[in-house]
């Protein structure tokens, strides 16, 4: 353990400086870290040639000392110079270091802007620690905070208007890699390019004695859905995704607070739903059920505030899933009957007929659900829901008018798809209008809305963030629509 540990989480420079200082038994030379972004000086004076810009987090070996300054090694630059002592922390050794150690991390991790000093600290504790602590709770708690460290300067590093090759961000990025970590990084769907932290220590974290709480936070760091890479080919997304369901199967969610258990659960929720429709879309069998049942167990009164983008997520990729499993090949409506046909290049063509004839037929790519299919009391409307992209689900409408049937598309916004759904919600009598409900995060905007759709042009004539202030859901909505869907949360 202690040899797999420090290939993942010290940089060899570290860990020489660490070693070095630690086998000698005189008071120098001792290991350092620089603890704040500083100059080194050629001389013990803050007049003297500059020899180098240190960063925060990197490990220095101390040889003497004049006054107000230390004179250090630095090995991986192979250069020497004077340092205040105000700017270096030096590393405990004996007995109680690695308690010593722990301590300082936690201080580190409470602190935003000490993530390179937070490594370095993790780092040396690896080398101070015991075969037996690097197993233990100790190791457990140093691989948590050394994962946790790398993501938050991925995260700066993936903001809009981050600078990764400047400043205070690029110093922390060069300190990580000296410490082993690696990053990825990808386009992302907005423009941005997404910096990720590949997630080593996190695997770690499930391999030793961790708290639930820290198996969770490794389990739900390793499955980001941010951290897809959405240029992914099919298969390439299936296998990740099945990773990432393994991955979470090994945290105990009994074992949980409830807001972790909710996080939990929404990860898992999603999860199954996006490897659902991969097996179906290449014609294995998947079903919503998982999902749904995943996304039952949250209890949405143990939400934290922080939780409800994760929350409206998962209920969306859910909800878009959530007639998957449900194959039929036909469906008798009475007036009209649907049948679904194959068609070219492995497409999936809904043909529409009144008796013999048939009146309309259109095909996609996604996975169509005869069994959602709705007709309205009139006889001249047809809802169908059809999810051609994970996490993406349109409502085709047939309307039938003096010229026929036409199918009509309703996508869940007009925009780019990302995450969103367009559902029936209901037919209101008379036959001119229908209840629909939307839900879409994409282009950088989220909308949930219940609306009051014309048939005859499709036009929204009444909506409302809530379906409880409109009368016409109050009174018409569809009871399995009310039952089922996750938009009614």
């Amino acid at each position: 353990m202690r040899r797999i540990a420090l290939i993942v989480l010290a940089a060899a420079v570290a860990a020489l400086v660490i070693t070095k200082a630690d086998a000698a038994p005189a008071d120098f030379p001792r290991a350092g870290l620089v603890v704040q972004d500083a100059p080194l000086r050629g001389a013990p004076r803050d007049t003297a040639s500059l020899q180098a810009q240190m960063g925060r987090g990197e490990a220095l070996e101390i040889r003497a000392e004049r006054g107000d300054h230390w004179q250090v090694w630095d090995y991986r630059r192979e250069r020497g110079g004077w340092l205040r002592k105000g700017q270096v922390l030096v590393m405990p050794r004996g007995d109680g270091a690695t308690a010593e150690l722990l301590a300082q991390l936690r201080l580190a991790r409470q602190q935003w802007g000490t993530e390179g000093l937070g490594l370095g600290l993790a780092a040396a504790y690896v080398q101070a620690a015991t075969p037996a602590e690097l197993a233990g709770p100790g190791g457990a708690e140093a691989l948590d905070a050394m994962g946790t460290f790398a993501e938050r300067i991925a995260d700066r590093a993936a903001l809009p208007n981050a600078k990764p090759a400047e400043g205070q961000l690029a110093a922390q990025i060069d300190v990580a890699a000296r410490y082993g970590l690696k990053f990825e990084q990808f386009d992302a769907e907005d423009g941005r390019v997404q910096v990720c932290y590949d997630g080593e220590a996190f695997r770690r974290v499930l391999a030793v004695a961790a708290t639930p709480e820290q198996r969770v936070r490794a389990a739900l760091a390793l499955t980001r859905p941010d951290c897809l890479n959405p240029r992914a080919t099919p298969r390439e997304a299936e296998a990740r995704d099945q990773w990432r369901q393994q991955v979470l199967a090994q945290v105990d969610a009994a074992s949980l607070p409830p807001h972790w258990k909710n996080r939990l659960q929404m990860r898992r929720a999603a999860v199954s739903a996006s490897l659902a429709f991969a097996q179906l879309r290449r014609g294995a069998t998947g079903e919503a059920a998982p999902a749904l049942a995943e996304f039952a167990a949250i209890v949405p009164t143990e939400l934290t505030e922080d939780d409800q983008a994760a929350y409206a997520d998962a209920a969306m990729r859910v909800n878009a899933a959530r007639w998957l499993g449900t194959s039929l090949a036909a469906r008798d409506l009475g007036a009209v009957q649907l049948v679904l046909q194959p068609g070219a290049d492995g497409e999936r063509c809904v043909e529409l007929k009144e008796g013999p004839k048939l009146a309309a037929r259109r095909c996609s790519f996604g996975q169509v659900a005869l069994a959602s299919a709705s007709l309205n009391r009139e006889g001249r409307a047809l809802a169908l829901a059809v999810q051609p992209l994970d996490g993406w689900r349109e409502l085709w409408l047939f309307v039938k008018d003096r010229d026929g049937w036409r199918i009509e598309v309703m996508p869940p916004a007009p925009a780019q798809p990302g995450l969103g759904v367009a559902e029936f919600a209901g037919w209101v009598p008379g036959g001119a209008q229908m209840l629909l409900a939307r839900e879409f995060r994409a282009e950088g905007r989220y909308r949930r809305s219940f609306e009051v759709v014309s048939l005859a042009t499709l036009a929204t004539e009444r909506q409302s963030p809530e379906p409880a202030l409109l009368g016409a859901f109050q009174r018409w909505s569809d009871p399995a629509w009310r039952g089922g869907s996750p938009i009614r949360r």
